[in-house]
Order: C-alpha cells, then sequence, then structure tokens
C-alpha cells in the first residue's frame, strides 16, 4: 500500500500530525508513506520514523509571484516529483484549499481514493476545497485535540482503532550537539544541566512577560540548571539577550536549522516555553516540559499524556489570564523534573 500525507505547515501543526503517522505504521507496516510539505519544515519531518519519502513544495513562497519564470519552473519540478507515484490514499490532514490543491494533484492507484476533513473543528481552521477534493470526507467530533484529529481521520480513512499509546517518533542525536556553554564548565557550575526557555512565539499575545524570564532563570540557575535561550529571528535575539543578561549562567545559541535544534533540545534536561513550534518539539522528544497558556487553548494544541492511564505526563500545560505567574510555572517544573531535584 502507498499512502500520501499532506500536511503543509506551520511548525506546530506539523509535529501534531507525527503521532498519526506512526500509527500507520504501526498497523500497515509495509505501507510506503509519503509526506508532502513546505520546504522550511522538511527537515523535521525527515526526523519523523517511518516516512519513507518527503516531497517539498513552497506555496508560501509561490503564491507571492505566482506567473514569474522561477516560480513555473519550481512548480513544474514539485508536480513531477509528486506524481511520481500512484497512491492508494491520499490523506489531506490540513484542511486548506491549498492542500486540497496537493491532493487533487496526486495521482492514484487503480482503487485509490483521496480522504479529508468533513468538517471544522473548534480553533482549527477548515476550507470548503478539501471536502470538495475528497473521494471520502470523514467527520470528525467538534472539539477534538490538534494531534487526535490527525489520528482519528487516518485511522477511519484506513480502517484500523486508534492505539492506545501515543507516539512522535521524532529521532535526534543529542551527541552531535555542541552548546556556547562547555560541558566542562557546565558539570561544575551547573550540575543539574541544560534548561532551554523556549520564549519566541509568532503571536504576541502568546508571549510572557520579559520579568518572568528573567525571574525564573534566577530560580533555575539557583538550583542547578543552566539556562539556554533559543531565537529565530533578529527580536527573537534582543529577547533572549535580555532574559541572560543578569542571569549567572546562561547561554544565548546562536540561530540554528530545524535539524541542529532538535538535536540542541533533544540534549536539554528540560524544557519551558510558550505555545510554539518548539514547544510542541520538546513535547514529541518527551522531554520534561512546561508549556506556558495565556488562553485557555491547552485542550487543543497542549502537551497530553502518552497513554489514556496516565493523567499527567512528562509535560504540563499552566494557563492563566493575563499570563501564569513565576510561581505556577516554577511548581509545574518542580512536577515534570525529576524528583532528586527540589527547590532550593
Amino acid at each position: 500500500m502507498r499512502i500520501l500525507i499532506v500536511k503543509l505547515s506551520s511548525l506546530g501543526d506539523v509535529v501534531h500530525a507525527m503521532p498519526a503517522l506512526q500509527d500507520i505504521r504501526q498497523t500497515c507496516p509495509r505501507a510506503q508513506i509519503d509526506w508532502v510539505v513546505e520546504r522550511g519544515f522538511a527537515p523535521l519531518v525527515r526526523r519523523c520514523a517511518g516516512v519513507d519519502r518527503v516531497i517539498e513544495c513552497e506555496l508560501r513562497r509561490w503564491r507571492k509571484s505566482p506567473l514569474s519564470a522561477p516560480t513555473r519552473q519550481a512548480w513544474s519540478a514539485f508536480r513531477a516529483e509528486l506524481q511520481r507515484e500512484r497512491y492508494d490514499a491520499v490523506i489531506d490532514l490540513q484542511g486548506l484549499s491549498k492542500s486540497a490543491l496537493v491532493s487533487w494533484l496526486a495521482r492514484l492507484a487503480p482503487r485509490g481514493r483521496r480522504y479529508g476533513l468533513a468538517n471544522q473543528t473548534e480553533g482549527s481552521s477548515f476550507e470548503a476545497p478539501t471536502r470538495w477534493v475528497a473521494d471520502v470526507a470523514v467527520p470528525l467530533p467538534p472539539h477534538i485535540h490538534a494531534v487526535a484529529r490527525s489520528r482519528e481521520l487516518c485511522a477511519r480513512a484506513l480502517g484500523y482503532e486508534v492505539p492506545d499509546t501515543e507516539s512522535y517518533g521524532l529521532l535526534a542525536n543529542a551527541d552531535k550537539t555542541q552548546f556556547a556553554i562547555k560541558k566542562e564548565e557546565l558539570d561544575v557550575a551547573r550540575p543539574n544541566g541544560v534548561v532551554a526557555l523556549v520564549h519566541g512565539t509568532s503571536r504576541a499575545d502568546k508571549q510572557w512577560p520579559l520579568a518572568h524570564w528573567r525571574a525564573l532563570g534566577e530560580r533555575l540557575n539557583a538550583n542547578g540548571y543552566a539556562v539556554a535561550l533559543p531565537h529565530g529571528n533578529d527580536e527573537e535575539q534582543r529577547t533572549a539577550q535580555d532574559i541572560a543578561s543578569g542571569l549567572a549562567c546562561a547561554s544565548v545559541w546562536p540561530r540554528l536549522g530545524l535539524d541542529a535544534l532538535t538535536d540542541a533540545l533533544a540534549a536539554c534536561v528540560g524544557v519551558v516555553g510558550v505555545d510554539s513550534g518548539l514547544s510542541h518539539i520538546a513535547v514529541a522528544l518527551d522531554l520534561p516540559h512546561v508549556q506556558i497558556y495565556n488562553f485557555d487553548t491547552a485542550w487543543r494544541t497542549g502537551p497530553r499524556p502518552a497513554r489514556p492511564e496516565l493523567v499527567e505526563g512528562r509535560q504540563r500545560s499552566v494557563f492563566a489570564t493575563p499570563a501564569p505567574s513565576v510561581d505556577a510555572v516554577w511548581q509545574a517544573w518542580l512536577a515534570v523534573s525529576a524528583p532528586e531535584r527540589t527547590a532550593a
């Protein structure tokens, strides 16, 4: 069986689709599974166990100049790559016009079918073409977690029960990481390891106050942790430098690609972050993680237990408005971090 997954963007959405692929691999071990994704997120999809072929596109860039010669050439190459195989199942996990277009362009095997969402779910975008293009439009409960949405859609499309255990299959190599803080210095100064503070987000209303980050960094330093600060643009770099200033043991990482950043996070003992793609990567890596919410939306995108019998796993979300307190985040960190590490 050949299966094509269509999940183009964004970073968090791509991560949330990974458990669905692990379900398919578990129930259909001989299947060939290909994935269409925006080029910027392709390095992460290549780290997802079970993906046979990653088909890159740049729809975000192409639509800015759709008639230019470079765009037409790139589109032609993408279409040829997409249509190289015939698929028994094309599953649109995005639910947007652009993903419906990709699904429509994909070639089907003689008895192949296209599957898509039949309806919108709470907090997620949905556009009618995904239902029009699908040979089978799958209805889902409107109140559903982003991970469960993809898992349920794939299960109903391919005719299996969603497995009890949830796994992302995201592979990392922490041994390849080199920190700005030398390991021998870190072991002496902060023996409990490095905690990454994921402060950057594309939405200002998801940010946590700068003073809160500094206070949290001080507590982590006082309890034997070094602090690492990733960033993805100039503004986030300035914020990282502001947080690091005055902390006893903090490192602002260089700007890293998604594959190197995944390795860097995997080498940390945990992550504290806002609702962002990097925080979702931390969940996928099964790191001790606290995810900060200024809105009551953790039910839809926040961490959840890997098995139903677990009330809480190695990750927790903390919600308050206008923002959670430092104390609330700290207590959550103590709960998810190793039990032998206690507050000063």
